[in-house]
């Protein structure tokens, strides 16, 4: 189990820390050098396909592997339609049944094992403790 902390460090400039001494700035939306929580959200999602597919798609093909996710919302809502995520690979040396094969190993890799994508599918009580 691992365990985030966000501390405020400056007006509307937070550090999220992990239990491994990882941060990364989190901040409002145009902050520079930060990420806002939504798009950390997005990085989750597409990091968790990106870390599940990478075996699967580092045996078969060569170069590199890049996820992607979407904000997906109208203007100014505060709750994501969705969270599209894109996985691109070079797939130009498989024929037919390979990529056929490489696709269905890839979406059900996801499916079956990615903390992040199953949880957003899930969709889990966040209670929120206040201090007393």
């Amino acid at each position: 189990m691992s365990n985030v902390e966000v501390r405020l460090v400056g007006q509307h400039d937070f550090v999220a820390t992990n239990d491994r001494g990882a941060s990364v700035r989190v901040g409002r939306k145009g902050a520079p050098g930060a990420f806002t929580p939504v798009e950390l959200l997005l990085a989750a999602a597409a990091g968790c396909a990106a870390v599940t597919a990478e075996t699967l798609v580092t045996r078969r093909v060569e170069g590199g592997l890049v996820a992607r996710a979407d904000d997906v919302r109208p203007e100014g809502a505060h709750e994501l339609d969705a969270v599209p995520i894109t996985l691109d690979y070079d797939i130009s040396q498989l024929d037919a049944a390979q990529r056929a094969a490489l696709d269905a190993a890839v979406r059900r890799a996801i499916d079956q094992l990615c903390t992040v994508t199953r949880t957003l599918k899930s969709t889990p009580p966040t209670p929120v403790t206040l201090p007393a």
